[in-house]
């Protein structure tokens, strides 16, 4: 086994696997644990856009140019509502990318929190795949499967939504291990 690391540090650890290197997004709390994990990682480039559509449309014309999957990062509520317009852009257009979210912590889920929005409901008609990571032990097999399945078939957009809680979590993690 590796040594312990939170979950935002498998999330960057897990794209790196998937041979990511140019991410799209703007900060907000939900997804700040990734964020101050990114620097630990200098092979994932992370490109501040002003709003969270243009990280939406900047992945979808980044996958386009490059025949690579697209990623773009939000924070929960607003953050993730203004991605819809480039996921669906990407739905209609069957380019594959990979937007994540951050949610709030686990159990605040459905308690109508702050900035809390049923992301993977509002997508679901416009992503081939939505997935709430409920457990930082799942979280690295999920990155995995969610490029897996925009890439596979008519490519498309999915979408990844990690409570902040699952990002602080703590785990044994080895590159390219499988958990």
């Amino acid at each position: 086994m590796g040594e312990p690391l939170t979950g935002a540090q498998i999330l960057c650890q897990a794209l790196l696997e998937e041979g990511v290197d140019l991410l799209f997004g703007y900060p907000g709390g939900a997804i700040m644990p990734f964020y101050h994990a990114l620097p630990e990682y200098p092979g994932l480039r992370h490109v501040l856009v002003r709003h969270e559509q243009a990280a939406a449309h900047a992945a979808d014309g980044y996958a386009r140019a490059s025949g690579r999957t697209g990623v773009c990062v939000a924070t929960s509520g607003p953050g993730a509502t203004n991605l819809v317009t480039g996921i669906a852009t990407a739905h209609m257009d069957s380019t594959p990318l990979v937007a994540i979210t951050g949610q709030v912590p686990r159990a605040m889920i459905g308690r109508d929190a702050f900035q809390e929005t049923d992301i993977i409901g509002i997508t679901q008609p416009i992503t081939k795949h939505s997935r709430l990571v409920e457990d930082v032990a799942e979280l690295a097999d999920a990155v995995h499967e969610v490029f897996a399945v925009a890439r596979e078939g008519r490519p498309g957009p999915v979408l990844l939504d990690v409570p902040k809680d699952v990002q602080n979590q703590k785990l044994e993690y080895a590159a390219g291990e499988r958990v």
